[in-house]
Protein backbone atom coordinates (compact mmCIF):
# COMPACT_ATOMS: atom_id res chain seq x y z
CA UNK A 1 0.00 0.00 0.00
CA UNK A 2 0.93 3.64 -0.94
CA UNK A 3 1.54 5.58 2.08
CA UNK A 4 -0.57 8.78 2.25
CA UNK A 5 1.26 12.30 3.68
CA UNK A 6 -0.07 13.10 6.50
CA UNK A 7 0.51 16.37 8.71
CA UNK A 8 0.66 17.23 12.18
CA UNK A 9 -2.66 17.62 12.68
CA UNK A 10 -5.71 16.56 11.48
CA UNK A 11 -9.65 15.70 11.73
CA UNK A 12 -10.71 12.51 11.22
CA UNK A 13 -13.97 10.83 11.75
CA UNK A 14 -14.58 7.66 14.02
CA UNK A 15 -17.58 6.04 12.41
CA UNK A 16 -18.22 3.02 14.72
CA UNK A 17 -18.44 5.64 18.11
CA UNK A 18 -20.39 8.14 15.92
CA UNK A 19 -18.00 10.87 16.89
CA UNK A 20 -17.13 12.90 13.57
CA UNK A 21 -14.92 15.90 12.50
CA UNK A 22 -12.38 15.21 16.17
CA UNK A 23 -9.64 16.80 15.91
CA UNK A 24 -6.52 14.68 16.20
CA UNK A 25 -2.38 15.25 16.49
CA UNK A 26 -0.18 13.08 15.17
CA UNK A 27 2.81 11.90 17.80
CA UNK A 28 5.45 9.94 16.28
CA UNK A 29 6.97 9.87 20.01
CA UNK A 30 3.79 8.17 20.91
CA UNK A 31 3.76 4.18 20.21
CA UNK A 32 -0.37 4.00 20.68
CA UNK A 33 -3.08 5.93 19.96
CA UNK A 34 -5.08 7.23 22.32
CA UNK A 35 -9.06 9.51 22.73
CA UNK A 36 -10.41 11.16 25.34
CA UNK A 37 -13.23 9.56 27.74
CA UNK A 38 -14.85 9.87 30.92
CA UNK A 39 -17.15 7.99 33.06
CA UNK A 40 -15.29 4.59 32.29
CA UNK A 41 -16.81 2.05 34.50
CA UNK A 42 -16.45 -2.20 34.23
CA UNK A 43 -19.71 -3.63 34.63
CA UNK A 44 -20.16 -7.42 34.23
CA UNK A 45 -17.85 -7.90 31.43
CA UNK A 46 -18.48 -4.99 29.94
CA UNK A 47 -16.95 -1.63 29.48
CA UNK A 48 -18.92 1.60 29.56
CA UNK A 49 -17.61 5.19 28.75
CA UNK A 50 -18.30 8.42 27.30
CA UNK A 51 -16.32 10.09 24.99
CA UNK A 52 -15.19 13.41 24.64
CA UNK A 53 -16.33 16.01 27.83
CA UNK A 54 -19.26 18.53 28.60
CA UNK A 55 -16.26 21.41 27.26
CA UNK A 56 -16.00 19.71 24.01
CA UNK A 57 -18.44 21.17 21.31
CA UNK A 58 -19.00 17.88 19.70
CA UNK A 59 -19.96 16.20 23.17
CA UNK A 60 -23.23 14.12 22.95
CA UNK A 61 -23.00 12.26 26.48
CA UNK A 62 -24.23 8.99 25.15
CA UNK A 63 -22.63 5.86 26.72
CA UNK A 64 -20.84 3.40 24.72
CA UNK A 65 -20.75 -0.20 25.44
CA UNK A 66 -17.71 -2.18 24.48
CA UNK A 67 -17.75 -6.17 25.23
CA UNK A 68 -14.49 -6.73 23.83
CA UNK A 69 -11.84 -4.69 25.53
CA UNK A 70 -8.13 -4.82 26.77
CA UNK A 71 -6.46 -3.77 29.90
CA UNK A 72 -3.07 -2.36 28.70
CA UNK A 73 -0.08 -0.48 30.31
CA UNK A 74 1.18 2.86 29.02
CA UNK A 75 3.98 5.20 29.56
CA UNK A 76 3.05 8.77 29.69
CA UNK A 77 4.43 11.21 28.69
CA UNK A 78 5.76 12.23 32.15
CA UNK A 79 6.93 8.94 32.48
CA UNK A 80 4.51 7.43 34.68
CA UNK A 81 2.90 4.11 33.55
CA UNK A 82 -1.00 3.83 33.82
CA UNK A 83 -3.13 1.19 33.69
CA UNK A 84 -5.75 2.02 30.63
CA UNK A 85 -8.49 0.50 28.90
CA UNK A 86 -8.22 -0.26 24.77
CA UNK A 87 -10.68 -1.17 22.61
CA UNK A 88 -10.40 -1.56 18.58
CA UNK A 89 -13.00 0.92 16.56
CA UNK A 90 -12.42 2.72 13.17
CA UNK A 91 -11.07 5.74 11.88
CA UNK A 92 -11.68 7.54 8.43
CA UNK A 93 -8.90 9.75 7.07
CA UNK A 94 -8.27 10.92 3.34
CA UNK A 95 -11.74 8.80 2.77
CA UNK A 96 -10.96 5.75 3.92
CA UNK A 97 -11.98 3.37 6.62
CA UNK A 98 -8.94 2.12 8.85
CA UNK A 99 -8.56 -0.25 12.18
CA UNK A 100 -7.57 1.34 15.26
CA UNK A 101 -6.65 0.44 18.71
CA UNK A 102 -7.13 3.06 21.30
CA UNK A 103 -6.56 3.54 24.78
CA UNK A 104 -8.97 5.32 26.94
CA UNK A 105 -7.45 8.30 28.57
CA UNK A 106 -8.36 11.93 30.30
CA UNK A 107 -7.07 14.02 27.99
CA UNK A 108 -9.22 16.70 28.94
CA UNK A 109 -6.33 19.21 29.43
CA UNK A 110 -5.01 19.04 26.04
CA UNK A 111 -5.76 20.63 23.05
CA UNK A 112 -6.66 17.49 20.96
CA UNK A 113 -8.98 14.97 22.37
CA UNK A 114 -6.97 12.03 20.49
CA UNK A 115 -3.73 11.29 19.70
CA UNK A 116 -2.60 9.12 17.09
CA UNK A 117 0.57 7.10 17.39
CA UNK A 118 3.17 4.85 15.49
CA UNK A 119 1.66 2.12 15.83
CA UNK A 120 -1.68 3.10 13.55
CA UNK A 121 1.12 5.22 11.42
CA UNK A 122 3.63 2.61 10.14
CA UNK A 123 2.93 1.53 7.18
CA UNK A 124 0.34 3.60 6.57
CA UNK A 125 1.60 7.41 6.90
CA UNK A 126 4.47 9.55 6.07
CA UNK A 127 3.90 12.47 8.66
CA UNK A 128 5.11 15.88 7.37
CA UNK A 129 5.13 18.10 10.44
CA UNK A 130 5.13 21.70 7.88
CA UNK A 131 1.25 19.86 6.93
CA UNK A 132 -1.81 20.53 8.57
CA UNK A 133 -5.56 19.14 8.18
CA UNK A 134 -4.00 17.49 4.88
CA UNK A 135 -7.06 14.64 5.20
CA UNK A 136 -9.48 16.80 6.23
CA UNK A 137 -8.77 19.42 3.50
CA UNK A 138 -8.37 16.78 0.52
CA UNK A 139 -12.19 15.98 1.70
CA UNK A 140 -13.34 19.28 1.44
CA UNK A 141 -12.22 19.75 -2.06
CA UNK A 142 -13.49 16.65 -3.24
CA UNK A 143 -16.53 17.59 -1.30
CA UNK A 144 -16.50 20.92 -3.16
CA UNK A 145 -15.76 19.54 -6.48
CA UNK A 146 -18.57 16.99 -6.63
CA UNK A 147 -21.30 19.70 -6.34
Amino acid sequence: MEKKVIGRFDKADFPALKLYDIAIKIDTGAYTSSIHCENIEEKEDKLYCTFLDEEHPLYNGREIVFEDFDIVFVRSSNGMIQKRYQVQSNIKLFNKIFKISLSLSSRQEMRFPVLIGRKFLTKKFIVDTELTNVSNNQQENEAKNSI
